[in-house]
């Protein structure tokens, strides 16, 4: 029997596949409604002190539990619990190398742990990892359930598919796994990436047995019959093999580097800036003004770069900054300064022209770019130009989309004198009559109201405080 005068929850979209656990979402709050086999398993987990040991750790989602009759629920469950909300929610194909490097080790070691205590993972998604800044946390307290002796890892493929074939792809050959990882949501198959490593790299002995070998088992079991691949999966691998394989896998993961780091072309963007040191004060003085002014409890970052306003504004009053770039060297250094001062500050990959969209099943397993949250205010510093003489956006098409993100932002407008616009138009033709600061200003004026306009030292940069 329900509960009189309570809510009904919502059921969300991305959580549907694990029959034993739903996640719904009601006025903010993030609830697990579990059956009554998986209310078994987290009670064992639960018993065993492996859920409190890691929640206090950082490393697992604060949870509580609810009366199951707290909430009208479609079908009534055996459990209900209460997750922590989680600021902003990113996925694998968005996180920078060094971000999606931090999720699989904290899979590996939360795993290692969970044997420890005579549990197990049931699955190896990317999307059970969400971070806090830079630190990762896994979200899905029902992936623990207990350990059968002699289990194999069913779920090694999972994990090589979406934690560890992305990162040897951009590590062995160079090439950003984020366009082909949005695109296969399920991550990186073994035998694509087989196809285009480096032969010498396929003559690694971990590179053989995680994804030449892993690759020739997969393609074998298409010509298996039903006892065949039965045999295969009621192998026995022992407790002490199976964590020796997680921990091999960890100590190999923590060591990769992406192929080429530092050479990106702005990931030196702070030591080659184009524009003075005055110019710098100045354009640091208005970012900590503009954000201490406004106090918001969310701050995305355009064109983040390696992060320096993103921790500039959370020091100044940002309660959580979402930084968005497109230059992936750019983007770790600004994950390995968030890690260090555990800011909270969360750098992701982002093409303005491109963004992520709403994609996976019916299109609302995994929400587009502004669908998932509203931020109060926005930063776009050094910004507009890539968008609007690299990739041919006119000015008030590029207005009406940035005051669509938040009701008031500081913006900086580059003039085609800048030594770096004049880079950007000395390769091609300049088409752009209308590209003018005086164009541009007309443009946000029509739509919000210029609060405050600073012109920076050098005179062809100019800030713009706006409110809608």
């Amino acid at each position: 029997m329900v509960n009189s005068g309570v809510s009904s929850a919502r059921p969300h979209p991305a959580s549907f596949r694990d029959p034993g656990s739903r996640v719904y979402e009601h006025q903010g709050r993030i609830l697990r409604a579990l059956s009554p086999a998986a209310a078994e398993e987290y009670r064992f987990v639960r018993d065993a002190g492996l859920i409190a040991r890691l929640a206090g750790q950082g490393r697992l989602v604060e949870t509580s539990e609810l009366a199951p009759d707290s909430f009208r629920l479609a079908d009534p469950p055996a459990a209900l619990l209460e997750h922590r909300r989680i600021p902003y929610i990113s996925y694998p194909y968005e996180w920078p190398f060094r971000a999606l490097q931090s999720a699989a080790l904290l899979h590996l070691d939360l795993h290692l742990e969970a044997l420890a205590a005579g549990a197990t993972l049931s699955d190896a998604t990317a999307y059970n990892v969400q971070f806090e800044g830079a630190r990762p946390v896994f979200i899905d307290v029902t992936s623990l359930r207990r350990y059968r002796e002699g289990e194999l890892w069913l779920a090694h493929r999972q994990f090589c598919e979406q934690f560890l074939n992305p990162l040897l792809l951009e590590a062995y050959t160079g090439v950003g796994y984020h366009a082909w990882y949005r695109g296969s949501l399920e991550g990186i198959p073994a035998g694509h990436l087989r196809r285009v490593l480096p032969w010498r790299s396929k003559l690694h002995p971990l590179v053989m047995s995680h994804v030449v070998m892993q690759d020739r088992l997969q393609r074998s079991a298409g010509g298996r019959d039903t006892a065949g691949l039965r045999a295969v999966t009621e192998r026995h691998l022992s407790r002490r093999a199976f964590s020796a394989i997680l921990g091999q896998l960890r100590g190999w993961i923590a060591g990769l580097r992406p192929a080429g780091a530092g050479k990106s072309t702005w990931s030196q963007y702070e030591a080659t800036r184009s524009y003075q040191d005055r110019a710098k004060e100045q354009k640091a003085a208005c970012v900590a003004g503009f954000v201490e002014a406004v106090r918001p409890g969310m701050l995305w970052d355009l064109g983040c770069n390696a992060g320096e306003y993103s921790l500039l504004a959370a020091r100044s009053g940002a309660a959580y900054v979402v930084g968005f770039d497109y230059d992936t060297g750019a983007l770790d250094e600004a994950f390995r300064r968030g890690e260090s001062r555990k800011a909270p500050f969360l750098p992701l990959f982002f093409d303005a022209a491109n963004p992520s969209p709403s994609q996976g099943w019916r299109q609302r397993e995994r929400q587009g770019l502004e669908g998932r949250a509203a931020p109060d205010a926005v930063l776009a510093l050094a910004f507009e130009h890539h968008l609007a003489i690299g990739r041919n956006i006119p000015l008030p098409e590029f207005c009406d989309w940035l005051l669509g993100l938040a009701p008031r932002g500081l913006v900086e407008f580059v003039e085609k004198t800048d030594v770096t616009v004049q880079k950007m138009l000395a390769m091609r033709e300049d088409i752009f009559g209308d590209y003018s600061a005086e164009n541009f200003a007309n443009a946000l004026g029509r739509r919000a109201r210029i609060v405050r306009q600073t012109v920076l030292e050098g005179g062809t940069r100019r800030l713009y405080w706006y409110e809608r």
